[in-house]
């Protein structure tokens, strides 16, 4: 016997009965994105590799150890994206998009080779968000607010908004050189992985989740304690639009992400509800990126939001998001076997929202009823030769206790559009 073949671990087929709350979720997002102004753009989820170790930086987990990457036929260096916004970027370039400001949006998978876990996936959906050429702090400001409405929008509750400043470049420079200093008197209580970041990019180790740094880090010096009147006035001017917004937040001098092109802006907003991978959004700030990957010098922020992690957030909330079938059409006879198809498209016609199945493969009666019972639908539609004959159909309540009926188009219509009859 042939082995069995099942999906790559890590990836996971979304069945069925979840996919009415990824549509919830989807449908939401881009109405509120679409109510601020944002344009969805479409990208490819292959990419040549350089661009990601432009952007992302070659002393990543992400570059180093987590990234698809593969030669392809002409020996070109390949990867599957591993996030969204060095695409994004890319794009923007190549298609002359930077010539005025632009506020975009775009939703699809990403990939990383990463330990599989709750709420952490090789294969994993994202929705994001990329503005460029506006420099301001109101702009950060408005895609938390944006968020904070996403949010309300999907009726979640119980997310914390962690905010921080990167700084400028010279800023981040003068507390890189003392976060050094400071590591190296405790590099033999640092973790493995901290020790390897320490010179190469020693900010990430502020971000560590091995226990024993995080304590060594809690004595670390601050960043917000180096930044200049500018840097820190984006951030004041940030802090005071989201307390005049009613939108609580916390300033966390340890939030640095984990891609090398944030400056000023970052933030996150996580979640107690999924264990460890607490993080469902995040982003900040990455006025030096366009430039770095050959564009003119554009301002940019943006974020990305993890899509399993929402959407399983909305189904602990216990949100019903399957809409059902409206009715089931069931035929008996050669002429009504003739007219059903007719008779649905009418309906389809008059009802373009209406979710209808027409019975296909035969069938007696009985077992065409069973299956209509199954389908989950409200109603039954019954059309025999008799009914096809005297222009009605029959319908049955499958979900209440209701005396079955005749209809006729117009009042079957009605009903199913929830008019009464």
């Amino acid at each position: 016997m042939s082995k069995k073949i099942q999906a790559i671990r890590g990836m996971h087929d979304i069945l069925p009965d979840r996919i009415p709350t990824w549509h919830r979720l989807e449908d939401t997002a881009r109405r509120v994105l679409e109510g601020y102004g944002y344009s969805e753009i479409r990208t490819p989820v292959v990419e040549v590799t350089d661009l990601f170790k432009r952007s992302i930086g070659e002393v990543t987990d992400i570059v180093e150890k987590e990234m698809y990457t593969f030669p392809d036929r002409n020996d070109d260096s390949l990867s599957l994206r591993p996030e969204g916004t060095a695409s994004c970027v890319r794009a923007a370039i190549e298609h002359g998009l930077l010539m005025q400001p632009q506020r975009l949006w775009y939703r699809g998978p990403m990939f990383r080779y990463e330990r599989p876990q709750r709420g952490r996936y090789r294969q994993f959906h994202q929705i994001g968000v990329e503005v460029f050429g506006l420099e301001g702090p109101d702009i950060d400001l408005e895609l938390m607010l944006m968020t904070a409405r996403l949010w309300r929008e999907l009726g979640l509750e119980g997310f914390r908004l962690e905010i921080n400043s990167l700084g400028d470049a010279e800023e981040r420079a003068a507390y890189r050189a003392e976060l050094i200093a400071y590591l190296e008197a405790h590099v033999e209580q640092l973790d493995e992985d901290s020790c390897k970041r320490l010179h190469s990019n020693p900010l990430r180790v502020l971000d560590s989740k091995h226990p024993q740094t995080r304590e060594i880090v809690a004595g670390a010096p601050s960043l917000l304690d180096h930044l200049g009147a500018t840097s820190r006035a984006h951030l004041d001017h940030i802090r005071a639009g989201l307390e005049r917004a009613g939108v609580d937040y916390q300033v966390n001098p340890r939030l640095v992400r984990g891609l090398d092109y944030y400056n000023r802006t970052v933030f996150e907003w996580i979640t107690d509800e999924l264990g460890a991978q607490g993080t469902v959004c995040a982003g900040g700030r990455y006025d030096g990126l366009v430039a770095q990957l050959g564009g003119r010098p554009t301002t940019a922020v943006g974020f990305a939001m993890g899509i399993e992690r929402l959407v399983e957030l909305l189904e602990l909330s216990g949100a019903q998001d399957d809409p059902g079938i409206d009715a089931y059409l069931v035929a008996l006879g050669e002429r009504a076997q003739q007219e059903a198809p007719v008779l649905a498209e009418r309906l389809r016609d008059t009802l373009p929202e209406l979710r209808l199945v027409v019975h296909a493969g035969g069938g007696s009666f009985k077992s065409q009823f069973k299956r209509a019972d199954k389908s989950g639908a409200r109603y039954a539609l019954i059309l025999g030769e008799d009914e096809a004959e005297r222009g009605v159909v029959g319908v049955k309540a499958l979900r209440e206790q209701i005396e079955q009926r005749e209809l006729d188009f117009t009042a079957l219509a009605a009903l199913l559009a929830g008019t009464p009859a």
